[in-house]
């Protein structure tokens, strides 16, 4: 009977057509930032942070490709400006030391939406963008809204964590940032950092926590106190290795999830088998 065979051929398709993995330990890691004169302390902490992620995503097996893009400090209607496409984090240091901070003028949507369509990003690679801003947004582009840029988001599969200045808390205390599922992060007044299971988000500046801290909770990503990283001393050092952190967990979460219809394929190649040996049996 060609019932006998039929698990064979099943059992080849779920050969043939085997789970397509996101690029073995590849990643974009994508930075807009704000270029407006106060955000001098952030220019200067952000080539730091990136060395300290991408040796730490070395050491796991990972590659990592970093890009940086400015706004509101020139370029483009001062909406978004190109300083680095998919280069190295030594790369990422040189072309950070071209940020300005000259600007006024800071629509984030408007980065976020300079960076997707400008970055060569990697074929099958993760994608994590990570937003730096003390403002609110200032709308540059009427034709952006928070459902264009999660839609943006959710088509990369990519994850935002927001670096703005808006409070969050854990327990009675403050928080320097904020993950899915009330994970807050606390530092522990000695560089180090602890996480607590009730964290909350707080008020921001303007409409911070709406424009950015819902939109980067939403993608899956966290939202950062951008305060604690400017109280200097051991704070700030907290503030580092809880982000560093909590990025390197999720880009490793990234790069190990299966694309859609993975699990599917999977269960047939697993059914195909298990027919198979009863047929046989």
């Amino acid at each position: 009977m060609k019932l006998t065979t039929l698990p064979v051929c099943l059992l080849a398709g779920a050969t043939l057509m085997a789970p397509a993995f996101l690029r073995a330990g590849a990643v974009n890691v994508i930075v807009v930032v704000d270029e407006s004169g106060s955000m001098a302390g952030e220019h200067a902490w952000l080539p730091g942070m990136i060395s300290s992620m991408d040796t730490q995503l070395t050491g796991m097996g990972h590659t990592a490709s970093f890009g940086l893009y400015g706004f509101g400090g020139g370029g483009g209607g001062n909406l978004g400006r190109e300083l680095l496409d998919n280069g190295s984090a030594t790369d990422f240091a040189t072309a950070a030391a071209g940020l300005t901070i000259g600007g006024g003028f800071e629509d984030g949507y408007s980065g976020l939406d300079f960076a997707f369509n400008n970055f060569s990003f990697t074929p099958g690679a993760a994608v994590n963008y990570i937003l730096v801003t003390d403002e609110d947004r200032d709308n540059g582009n009427a034709t952006l809204s928070v459902s264009g840029i999660q839609t943006m988001l959710a088509g990369q599969n990519a994850l935002l964590n927001a670096v703005v200045d808006n409070a969050f808390s854990c327990d009675a205390g403050g928080a320097l940032g904020l993950a899915p599922g009330s994970t807050g992060y606390v530092a522990d007044g000695a560089g180090g950092f602890s996480t607590c299971g009730n964290g909350a988000a707080g008020s921001g500046f303007g409409t911070t926590e709406a424009d950015y801290v819902s939109l980067a909770l939403a993608s899956g990503g966290a939202g950062w106190d951008l305060n604690q990283l400017r109280a200097g001393g051991a704070t700030a050092t907290s503030f580092t290795a809880a982000f560093v952190d909590l990025k390197v967990q999720e880009i490793s979460r990234q790069i190990d999830a299966p694309e859609p219809g993975a699990f599917l394929l999977m269960a047939i190649g697993l059914l195909a088998i298990g027919f198979r040996r009863r047929m046989t049996a």
